[in-house]
């Protein structure tokens, strides 16, 4: 078990995390450190712990999901603390009540952290300067995905080692919507990788390349042929309010990775996704079913990553919780 004089010990001091380019390296890697110490704990069956015991965390999600949900309740639920999920059905928000008003009164409850998932760009970061409690971003609009970003990184880590200087990753699909995609890149640039994007011209607009500093490129075969790893990102239909592309079956037939294209790929390259995938779609079956995909092993990863934030930023706001 890590022991508490340990996680007493750390230098982190946010009580937040909405975003990762506001990050140092050192703060990253505080929370690497801690990840690979946490996923050894869970994983080797040590069960819950019991660092944050007496804690009530609130899982704000105001937008659908699964896998961030059910991995931030997990990531609570193995530290020790409670954990209340409020989904936007369940809110007082469809009655008409303010953003502001429903956190307000959540921390009025005597919460001791929200996790907030907004369709809103910049909806965490307006209630972190609003609450005394920690805010952790689990999702803003087409803003930022943080966590998923941490164990994005924190997987191609295990993979490629520590220092991911000069390993190339593309990331393929809908980059103009994506808030995994802007998270990746500034975590993964602060690592020295060199990150190309893909995609059809509509949801991969040139600007892209100067705004972020990567490299773009049109062609699916280009984007692939040199890539350590791929990071596979679905169409975000859910915040367009028009057609990018004519058709489904025409997206999956000119940036779709199958079988039949991965002979592009490089021999050891692995695939990724931050889910859920549209099968058949941006990437196949066989290829999401491979040895080449780390998809599941991103979702282990996704609980150690966040316990790691969840401890840090409780501590931050009350070390004594540690």
């Amino acid at each position: 078990m890590i022991s508490k004089e340990f996680l007493k010990n750390v230098k982190w001091t946010r009580k937040d995390l909405t975003n990762l380019q506001s990050l140092s390296i050192d703060e990253l890697e505080e929370i690497f450190s801690l990840a690979e110490l946490f996923k050894e704990s869970v994983v080797g069956g040590e069960g819950k712990l019991d660092y944050l015991h007496g804690k009530t965390i609130v899982n704000l999600f105001l937008e659908p999901s699964t896998r961030t949900r059910t991995a931030f309740e997990m990531a609570a639920h193995r530290l020790g603390a409670h954990v209340i999920t409020i989904a936007s059905s369940a809110s007082s928000i469809v009655k008409g009540e303010t953003l502001r008003d429903t956190a307000k009164n959540i921390e009025a409850l005597t919460t001791d952290m929200i996790i907030v998932r907004h369709s809103a760009a910049g909806a965490a970061d307006y209630l972190a300067e609003r609450l005394s409690i920690p805010v952790i971003n689990a999702g803003d609009g087409a803003h930022a995905h943080p966590t998923q970003g941490l164990l994005d990184t924190f997987t191609l880590r295990e993979r490629f080692g520590k220092d991911l200087s000069g390993k190339k990753i593309t990331i393929l699909g809908d980059v103009l919507f994506s808030r995994v995609a802007r998270s990746d890149i500034h975590v993964l640039k602060k690592y020295g990788a060199e990150i190309t994007v893909s995609g059809p011209a509509t949801l991969v607009p040139p600007s892209i390349a100067k705004t972020f500093g990567v490299r773009v490129t049109y062609d699916l075969r280009e984007a692939v042929r040199e890539a350590d790893a791929v990071i596979l990102l679905r169409i975000q239909h859910e915040r367009q309010d028009m057609a990018y592309f004519p058709s489904i079956a025409e997206y999956a037939n000119i940036f779709g990775l199958n079988e039949m294209r991965e002979d592009w790929l490089k021999k050891d390259a692995i695939i990724m996704h931050p889910g859920p995938i549209n099968r058949e779609v941006e990437l196949d079956s066989f290829l999401a079913d491979s040895a080449r995909s780390v998809i599941l092993r991103q979702v282990t990863n996704g609980v150690a990553v966040r316990m790691a934030v969840i401890n840090l930023c409780m501590a931050a706001k009350n070390k004594a919780s540690i």
